[in-house]
């Protein structure tokens, strides 16, 4: 059968298959490589304040064992604590509740630091937090694919550590912008 294309034939069918190729190749499956492991201190460096006009007084870090309300929220002591830079489900919600057991399982047996930004967020103070083994708690609920960056936060990115199916599990999508 071949042999009655022809040469142009063979051409125009290559290109057809490029294109069928191409057009169904999804760039959200092309995974990025993970920035590079940088020390805890040089990542808890960015959460310092740049200049004293900025915020004049230094928050110092809450430490301890907490208590896990959800995916997203701690206290430490009377310290109701926000984590920085990611949302997860409510309770109610799908995932809400896997959420805050994937939290209590990291949590467990840790001692939490929690570095302020200097924000409020319903009455709770919104914090970089992170692990005795230097693990960063919100990028660990990220991984587990049971929370989402938001754009919220400045200070804190990891969008580069959602997975593809993640934003589609959780139906969560930022606000747009008017």
């Amino acid at each position: 059968m071949l042999n009655n294309i022809g040469l142009p034939g063979l051409i125009l069918i290559g290109i057809v298959v490029f294109l069928v190729l191409r057009l169904f190749k999804s760039p959200t499956h092309a995974r990025r490589d993970p920035p590079p492991m940088r020390s805890i201190e040089e990542r808890l460096s960015e959460y310092e304040p740049k200049s004293k006009k900025s915020r004049p007084e230094r928050i110092p870090p809450i430490k301890g064992r907490c208590h896990v309300v959800d995916g997203d929220t701690i206290h430490i002591g009377s310290k109701k604590i926000r984590l920085a830079g990611i949302n997860a489900p409510e309770l109610d919600k799908p995932y809400g509740k896997p959420a805050k057991w994937a939290m209590v399982e990291l949590c467990k047996g840790q001692t939490i630091t929690a570095y302020p930004t200097g924000e409020t967020s319903y009455d709770r103070v919104v914090a970089k937090c992170v692990l005795d083994d230097g693990r960063d708690l919100a990028a660990e609920m990220v991984k587990k694919e049971l929370a989402l960056d938001i754009p919220h936060f400045p200070d804190a990115d990891y969008k580069h550590l959602e997975t593809p199916s993640s934003r589609r599990k959780l139906r969560w999508r930022p606000k747009k912008k008017d």
